[in-house]
């Protein structure tokens, strides 16, 4: 995913909401990781319960520093092998070396096929359809991506090259992921343009996934920032499991210190004016009290929205905020998704 800037093009984007559209990647970061050690060394290192995933099973899950800041966040499908890590590409070579480096005995193999992994997400509510009339047309039996549910994948094989498919909703509106090398994707791609599926432009991603209230690492989550923060806990950090990395600050901050933590990601409507750039200032009483970490225009509310960091103070919905300067546009605070 990119951030975009200006106003999303309204066939993709209304297409996505009712129907289906698309949207490609030309690299995508995939770790392989299999052998007989290779579930219980991610156990003991990410947030979520990954010795309990299922083979066939999808996991949103985080690798945090000992001080709980986040490395990266990861999307983990689990196999009879073992697991494949999907994450933004930028971040998968340092991962890949920081997961080498916490390497003791165990055994297994680990590989970085980010290189030659290209994407495609399809979004909206004929997803899983539409993705299958793709492979279809490229001579494939579609069945097995037919039968995904909510965080499940499976593979096929394009010719020679295998697909891997799992669904997750990063907008909120129903998705699979197609991964696989730069040729099938190409394959796929044309299929889905020949269907008349509209390709969706950065802006109208950005649209759909800050209405839904997605926070994308690189942009809306760094390496500074502590998944409280950011509010993906529920979906991020497995509460019953054992010791994982950077656990003893994430249950200090939620049992000691009742969940408080000093700034909290907040979604932002905007009364008028375009989307603030990344980084512009949000003030209240005349304070800086945070700053915006992205933003679009919002064809299902008709002005523009963001997400950004404010300070807990400032955090609860209906708070009145500047955006850019003390008398900067009026915005207020809204719990999450915006949609």
């Amino acid at each position: 995913m990119t951030a975009g800037t200006g106003r999303p093009d309204p066939e993709g984007y209304r297409q996505a909401r009712t129907s289906v559209a698309y949207e490609t990647h030309a690299l995508r970061g995939l770790i392989t990781i299999e052998g007989p050690d290779a579930i219980g060394f991610l156990h003991g290192i990410l947030t979520n319960d990954i010795a309990g995933l299922a083979d066939g099973r999808v996991s949103y899950a985080a690798w945090l520093t000992p001080q709980g800041r986040m490395q990266t966040d990861i999307h983990v499908l689990r196999g009879p092998a073992g697991a494949w890590l999907d994450l933004e590409p930028a971040y998968a070579p340092d991962l890949a070396k920081r997961l080498d480096l916490s390497l003791f005995n165990e055994q297994l193999t680990l590989t970085d096929r980010t290189s030659g992994t290209h994407a495609i997400t399809v979004h909206g509510p004929a997803a899983l359809e539409t993705a299958a009339r793709a492979i279809e047309h490229q001579g494939t039996d579609a069945s097995p991506v037919r039968a995904l549910v909510p965080f499940t994948h499976t593979s096929v094989a394009v010719g020679a090259n295998p697909v891997a498919a799992y669904t997750a909703s990063w907008l909120g509106v129903g998705g699979v992921r197609l991964l696989s090398d730069a040729g099938t994707v190409t394959g796929l791609v044309a299929a889905l343009a020949g269907q008349g599926v509209s390709r969706l432009s950065s802006d109208a991603v950005d649209a759909l996934r800050i209405e839904s209230g997605t926070p994308l690492f690189g942009v809306d989550m760094t390496t500074d920032t502590i998944p409280l923060e950011a509010g993906i806990e529920s979906r991020a950090i497995s509460m019953t499991k054992g010791c994982y990395v950077g656990q003893e600050v994430i249950v200090r901050i939620l049992h000691r210190g009742h969940g408080r933590v000093v700034r909290r990601l907040v979604g932002l409507i905007i009364e008028s004016g375009d989307p603030p750039a990344a980084g512009t200032a949000i003030y209240a009483a005349s304070q800086v009290v945070g700053s915006v970490t992205s933003a679009a225009w919002s064809p299902a509310l008709g002005r523009s929205i963001a997400l950004g960091y404010v300070h807990r103070d400032s955090a609860e919905a209906g708070t009145d905020v500047r955006i850019g300067s003390a008398d900067g546009a009026e915005a207020h605070v809204q719990h999450l998704p915006l949609v």
